[in-house]
């Protein structure tokens, strides 16, 4: 192709307004332009627009059932996704900016175009230029790795101006990509954890970011804790549907949970009070063996929560100062758990109910 797209040159910081303008203008009116992102070479295109749209797929010879993905300029834009999981704001606060694309449920307005059986897949560059060019932007935009479908994806400017010529009004030079990979690419919501696409992040580290390692602490670690312990996996796996049959495990969502006692007989068994509730539930405390509540333990736990205030004390004093905010009584309110133990069958329902009761309180925080 013997004409080159023209290019300008853009550091990796804050564009002037003179580029902010000049990027905006072209792709606000449909055309399609490069911008650099420290993956690989972006073609950018007006995601509202299905001229624009379909002026893209042609460009990369692009097979009609994949579609593309929206690039963003700041995290905010997530609030536009009105299911959005705690667990997808995690990975955000940890991998954004940054080459990690999130397949999440939900089609914010504008994006019908590109969404694919109500998900949309969403990502925030590091370059902070391309970054800013995106914030600036009063409509959505839409970037594919800069190549024909099935080719390597292009990492200079020069190479992308060279190979799509007349086709792209603009390629903003921003240097050499660093990473030189594409971003992976992970689906994250109810029923999924998948990383559709392998990056430079491991599925495992991205599991770690996304769920949490939860502890529910009482005295023997056979009446109350336990309880809370069955019930919390029950209510994670039901938001996340997660743990039945066919559907992935919690432990796939990168949660654990469990329970332990201050003062417990390492392997003492459930109560039977507790045993005959959770059994009524569904759910299986036969094979329970308590444990103890030390600081080794603990200290590998996101979130630890003490069944009342007395065992919030005793857990603050096992952990360092620095740690300390991990606790916190299982109650938002302030109320305890009163221990039912040796108690008729009313103090274990009034036990559980109120223990379900500060679970659903909590469970919008974890998933």
């Amino acid at each position: 192709m013997s004409q080159r797209s023209p290019l300008v040159p853009a550091a990796d910081r804050a564009p002037c307004p003179e580029l902010v303008e000049l990027v905006r203008a072209k792709l606000a009116r449909g055309a399609l332009v490069a911008l650099p992102t420290e993956t690989v070479y972006g073609l950018a295109a007006r995601a509202d627009a299905p001229a624009a749209l379909e002026r893209l797929r042609e460009l990369k010879g692009r097979p009609a059932e994949l579609t593309f993905t929206w690039h963003v300029g700041q995290r905010t834009v997530l609030e536009h996704f009105e299911a959005l999981r705690p667990l997808a704001r995690r990975l955000v606060e940890r991998y954004w900016p940054g080459p990690l694309t999130l397949v999440l449920r939900g089609v914010p307005p504008g994006l019908e175009g590109i969404a694919r059986k109500g998900w949309i897949g969403v990502r925030l560059p590091a370059h902070a230029a391309t970054a800013g060019l995106l914030a600036a932007c009063d409509f959505p935009v839409v970037m594919s790795s800069a190549n024909r479908h099935g080719e390597a994806a292009l990492t200079h400017a020069e190479e992308v101006a060279a190979r799509f010529g007349a086709e792209l009004e603009l390629v903003v030079d921003g240097g050499s990509s660093r990473l030189g990979e594409s971003s992976g690419v992970l689906r994250v919501g109810p029923g999924h954890f998948e990383l559709l696409r392998d990056g430079l992040l491991r599925v495992e580290d991205l599991r770690r970011t996304a769920g949490l390692t939860l502890a529910f602490v009482c005295t023997g670690n056979t009446c109350r804790s336990p309880m809370a312990e069955a019930l919390a996996k029950k209510l994670l796996g039901e938001r996340l549907q997660a743990g039945g049959q066919g559907q992935p495990k919690l432990a796939d969502f990168g949660f654990e949970v469990l329970s332990m006692g201050l003062y417990a007989a390492p392997g003492a068994p459930a109560s039977g009070g507790a045993l005959s509730l959770m059994s009524e539930r569904g759910l299986d405390l036969k094979q329970h063996g308590a444990r103890m509540a030390t600081p080794e333990a603990l200290a590998r736990c996101d979130r630890i929560y003490g069944l009342t205030e007395g065992h919030v004390e005793a857990l603050r004093a096992l952990l360092p100062p620095a740690r300390s905010s991990a606790v916190a009584l299982l109650d938002p309110v302030g109320r305890d758990v009163t221990d039912p133990v040796g108690g008729p069958r009313a103090a274990y329902e009034c036990a559980c109910a109120d223990i379900e009761r500060a679970l659903r309180a909590r469970l919008d925080d974890w998933a």
